[in-house]
């Protein structure tokens, strides 16, 4: 099989990248006998078009089209991306003509389905993972990240993005809750994020920093309202952090037993959970990126299968509820 895979969002920083980075390598390593996949944009010649992030959708595909949406946060919460609605509007148009569509977890199929006016069918849950660099890091190491960035023998860890104060992800009323703990803010921060009262900021990381920094951290604390996966509690559970969360219905999805939940809006209670929390942290998840590439392999074949069906037998979509 000919896949061309839009790579183009692997430098991004936050979790897009990440995805884009690593179902891509597990797609290398897992991929038969016959199968290619090209990095490109431009699919003419192959007989799937995948586009891990939403921007990389295109409304007159000339293959099988298949697209991951991490989540629809920018249609549930429309109000916060009113500059943005053209063009999300044409990209929701091109997801709804993709043969395929994969999603992270069960709650956003649910959104999915309801918002975007997809079968169930042309939709695949297939989870994120932890990177493999994401494991248990030494005492050595973890020291010398600390001191790297001036951090205390005991603190509470954040990581995400704060290139833009996104109201769900709550970072700065959890930097101004009162705490017992050191706060580490792990990310890419812009001037916003630089203000935030009595925190501790690394900027981005590499892959072993940010794996030493879950290592040594108290406690991951996740105050998010929404998320369509919620990938750092998933390494941090790697790292043999605890996790303490807002109890949102995907981070319950994916995590279940392996956290402790606050009700959400509570960061005075999810801190002091966090100073709490006890280790050994719970089992990580055993689902791999090796595991999401096979199930995406899966999900290319049958792209590929429907794009054969008369275009008569396709439903017309109805337009994405929420652009505007």
């Amino acid at each position: 099989m000919r896949v061309a895979y839009d790579s183009r969002a692997k430098g991004d920083p936050r979790g897009i990248g990440r995805y884009v980075r690593c179902i891509l390598e597990g797609l290398q390593q897992t991929a038969e006998a016959g199968d290619t996949i090209t990095e490109t944009h431009h699919p003419r010649g192959s007989q799937v078009f995948h586009s891990p992030w939403l921007d990389g959708a295109q409304l007159r595909c000339p293959c099988a089209a298949v697209v991951t949406i991490h989540d629809l946060v920018n249609l549930k919460g429309h109000a916060e991306y009113l500059r943005s609605g053209m063009r999300f509007r044409l990209r929701y148009l091109a997801v709804q003509r993709a043969e395929r569509v994969i999603v992270p977890s069960e709650v956003v199929a649910g959104d999915v389905r309801e918002r975007l006016d997809i079968d169930g069918e042309r939709i695949k849950v297939i989870p994120e993972a932890a990177a493999a660099s994401m494991y248990p890091r030494g005492e050595d190491e973890i020291a010398a990240v600390r001191a790297r960035y001036g951090l205390p023998e005991r603190y509470l860890l954040w990581v995400g993005s704060m290139l833009h104060p996104e109201r769900r992800k709550r970072v700065a009323e959890l930097a101004q809750a009162p705490r017992a703990m050191p706060l580490v803010l792990v990310g890419p921060a812009r001037q916003w994020a630089h203000e935030l009262p009595d925190v501790t900021l690394t900027g981005q990381v590499s892959d072993d920093e940010l794996a030493a920094l879950y290592s040594g951290a108290q406690a991951l604390v996740f105050p998010s309202d929404e998320e369509g996966f919620g990938l750092p509690p998933v390494e941090a559970l790697a790292c043999g952090t605890p996790v303490v969360a807002c109890d949102a219905p995907t981070l319950r999805e994916v995590l279940g037993p392996r956290a402790t939940f606050v009700p959400r809006g509570d960061m005075a209670g999810l801190l002091e959970a966090g100073v709490a929390a006890a280790r050994p942290a719970p089992a990580p998840l055993q689902w791999s990126w090796r595991d999401a590439a096979g199930a995406t392999w899966s999900v290319y074949a049958a792209a590929a299968a429907a794009h054969t069906q008369p275009a008569s037998t396709r439903r017309v979509p109805r337009l994405p509820r929420g652009v505007f």
